[in-house]
């Protein structure tokens, strides 16, 4: 895995509600946690460790620094969209036989849970990251999803 990839997911952990993510390949595990009592962040990598405990502290901090964002044109100026902050399988609602936890029209206050997305037989909440009005609903229930993939569309207020 490129150091480019580890930094992508590690913003992208820190952007999500997670407290624990692991990833792990034939060579290459990478441990991430949001708990005060964890280790701090494991990367096993054959080629990783040849460099020092330094040069990856440096990858870290690197990784954490705001990234500069892209102006959206006028048209997606009031929109916004929640997307998927790990692959797996999105859930509308919190149990078969219960409600959507929101519909098309249906309003969304920021940090409110719009979906589940089951990992690895984990359940991730999904939180809209901003207020408004759910404007379109991209996924159907029991989909997999992708990472970063959209799955709502939401009317900013």
């Amino acid at each position: 895995m490129k150091e480019k990839d580890v930094e992508r997911l590690l913003d992208k952990f820190d952007e999500s509600s997670l407290k624990d993510f692991e990833f792990s390949n034939k060579d290459f595990k990478l441990s991430l946690s949001k708990r005060s009592d964890s280790a701090p962040v494991v990367v096993n990598d054959s080629k990783a460790l040849q460099s020092t405990p330094m040069q990856h502290a440096a990858a870290v901090a690197t990784a954490t620094k705001p990234q500069k964002k892209v102006a959206a044109s006028e048209n997606d100026a009031n929109l916004a969209q929640v997307k998927a902050p790990l692959v797996g399988i999105v859930y509308m609602s919190p149990k078969p036989d219960k409600p959507a936890f929101k519909s098309v029209g249906d309003h969304v206050s920021k940090g409110e849970v719009v979906c589940l997305i089951e990992a690895m037989k984990m359940v991730n909440e999904v939180k809209s990251k901003v207020s408004g009005t759910i404007k379109e609903v991209l996924v159907k229930d029991g989909d997999m999803v992708q990472y970063d993939q959209p799955i709502f569309k939401i009317t900013k207020e």
